[in-house]
């Protein structure tokens, strides 16, 4: 097994330095930062965080990006909350969605009425797509 890099520096001139509960410490000769190596669990592509990230962003609710992507809604706040993400505050508009197949989303192009009067945008979800509309709100 290869010596971790240091998490402080990033440097790969690292030795084992003693076992603490169970897990091995490790010293960096660089910078003198004494750590241990975080476990590996069963992690969440990197795809996933982005495109769960993306939803939050336009408008999608974490039980809904829950139930688009088969990822926790807990998973989901917790990386608007590491990631420092904020939703742009504009109240005059609501986002609705669909999900289509690739020749459903060809026809939904086809007719131009609906392309009028909305902004949109169109995602990769797995092998389909979402198609996210904008559209304002009623009074």
């Amino acid at each position: 097994m290869k010596n971790p890099n240091c998490p402080r520096c990033d440097s790969q001139n690292v030795t084992k330095s003693g076992v603490i509960k169970e897990k091995q410490r490790f010293k960096c000769k660089d910078c003198n930062y004494n750590f241990t190596v975080e476990k590996l669990g069963k992690g969440i592509s990197t795809y996933y965080v982005i495109k769960a990230l993306q939803l939050y962003i336009e408008g999608v609710s974490y039980r809904e990006i829950e139930r688009l992507l088969g990822v926790s809604h807990v998973s989901v706040m917790n990386w608007v909350k590491k990631y420092q993400i904020k939703i742009p505050k504009n109240s005059d508009y609501y986002p609705t969605y669909k999900i289509m197949n690739h020749k459903e989303l060809a026809a939904f192009y086809a007719d131009r009425e609906n392309l009028r009067d909305s902004g949109m945008i169109v995602t990769e979800l797995g092998d389909k797509f979402m198609l996210i509309k904008w559209e304002r709100l009623k009074h």
